[in-house]
């Protein structure tokens, strides 16, 4: 463990930060009796802080960061584009940047996408896509009953009205039903604690059964399924069995409606392949990017679809056929040049051929804390990763939530140099596709000293 040390400037930071600063999904009041680290500058994927006090940034900063801070190639084009034009807008007219963008995305996502909208964030994309996918349906065959969207449980897809609206975790939600419309839920194949009863040796991928009842008894009712692809983040990075997507893909072909692949936090190498569908080589008919598009730089979102849904809007003036949707920065030429050298990098540099033995190092060392007796499962896929911490692993009984188990193994661990963050009890670990093989170490071996620390309190 290292001593922190912590000076005047820092302390000055803290109290304006305790007066001023509203943090997300923050305890306020807990908040205040904290000592949050103060970061202020980042190299490759380190973080330092006002005291000069390193640590490895083991989230990509909520899972945004791609090639580590500072990335020579992404702050030249950043500084290149600030040179040119930070911002004008794409209502009325059209942008360099954010065209050519458009282009490599179209080149790179799973075959068929061709069409880019684009926004700021992941909830705004998602709203995107449910609104794209209602309006498709009312203009394609002036079908007005496709006002229902199923959504798996566990779900997250933002924190949108219409995002929470296809969201399930209540902690997120429930507060705000009176505001959300009514979404069909499905089971997500959460494994280690199976939503339909089932075992794994026998299982048979029953919650697609489910998910068929549903789709069947509302059948020319449903505009989209929206999916997590292969991993459902904010859940507790929940992996999906082999076959799961692509088992969805194919039923909502059979009871014709459209899927939502939502690759937020899958999207940009996260699971070994540059997006998650491909690894079941699914092709969804929209889907989310957000997160790592600007190799976490700047925020920006894009929304695509297929040419056929694009169709479905074109028409003269006064057919009022367009998409009224729009943001003031969307397409942002600075976020956009920072994508496309983030693009750039995943080329030059052969990063999808080579994050192979990195994940399978990952998963290893993971896996290899299932025998620790307080972690009930060790869930992997590429460089995602949750490890979920059990009072009871026979029973598989939670921790009662006021203990904050994961909160304080995510405290611990900052000791030793290391920033991880917590869902519930699930310890995240989700480093930027840049880390070497002995940060991965560092992570797993320092994870379990903390682990065992924690928990045996």
């Amino acid at each position: 463990m290292t001593e922190r040390k912590t000076l005047p400037r820092t302390e000055r930071l803290r109290e304006m930060d305790r007066n001023h600063v509203w943090h997300p999904f923050t305890q306020m009041k807990e908040w205040f009796s904290e000592e949050p680290l103060m970061i202020e500058r980042g190299k490759g994927n380190y973080l330092y802080d006002t005291d000069g006090n390193k640590y490895l940034d083991a989230i990509s900063s909520l899972w945004v960061t791609v090639h580590g801070h500072r990335k020579r190639e992404l702050n030249q084009a950043v500084k290149e584009q600030l040179g040119k034009l930070a911002h004008s807008t794409l209502l009325g007219q059209a942008s360099a940047p954010s065209a050519e963008l458009a282009s490599r995305l179209a080149d790179i996502t799973p075959r068929g996408l061709s069409r880019v909208f684009y926004s700021d964030s992941g909830s705004t994309a998602v709203e995107i896509a449910l609104k794209i996918a209602y309006q498709y349906w009312t203009q394609k065959r002036g079908d007005t009953r496709r006002e229902k969207f199923v959504s798996f449980t566990g779900a997250y897809h933002g924190d949108t009205i219409g995002s929470m609206s296809v969201g399930e975790i209540d902690a997120f939600v429930g507060r705000f039903s009176p505001l959300l419309f009514e979404s069909l839920r499905a089971p997500y194949p959460y494994c280690y604690r199976c939503p339909v009863g089932k075992d794994r040796a026998d299982c048979k991928l029953a919650c697609l059964d489910e998910l068929e009842k549903v789709l069947k008894e509302n059948k020319g009712r449903v505009a989209a399924c929206i999916i997590e692809p292969m991993v459902q983040g904010a859940a507790g990075m929940v992996t999906a069995p082999e076959g799961f997507l692509k088992g969805a893909r194919r039923l909502t072909k059979k009871y014709d409606t459209l899927l939502i692949a939502d690759e937020v936090a899958t999207g940009f190498g996260r699971t070994g392949r540059m997006f998650a569908c491909e690894v079941e080589n699914v092709r969804p008919d929209i889907i989310c990017l957000a997160k790592g598009i600007t190799g976490g730089y700047l925020p920006l979102a894009a929304t695509m679809t297929t040419e056929k849904i694009f169709k479905a809007f074109l028409g003269k003036y006064e057919d009022y056929k367009a998409f009224l949707h729009g943001h003031t920065y969307t397409g942002n030429p600075l976020a956009c040049a920072a994508a496309i050298a983030n693009l750039d990098v995943f080329e030059n540099e052969k990063v999808i051929e080579n994050l192979g033995p990195k994940a399978e190092l990952f998963g290893e060392l993971a896996k290899g804390l299932e025998d620790l007796p307080h972690v009930g499962e060790a869930r992997t896929r590429g460089l995602m990763g949750g490890i979920e911490l059990v009072k009871d692993k026979e029973t598989k009984e939670r921790y009662p939530a006021g203990e904050r188990i994961g909160h304080k193994v995510c405290m611990d661990i900052r000791d030793d140099g290391i920033i991880l963050r917590p869902l519930g009890d699930t310890i995240i670990v989700m480093p930027p596709l840049s880390i070497t093989e002995g940060e991965i170490k560092k992570i797993f071996t320092s994870l379990r000293a903390s682990i065992e620390r924690i928990t045996d309190l």
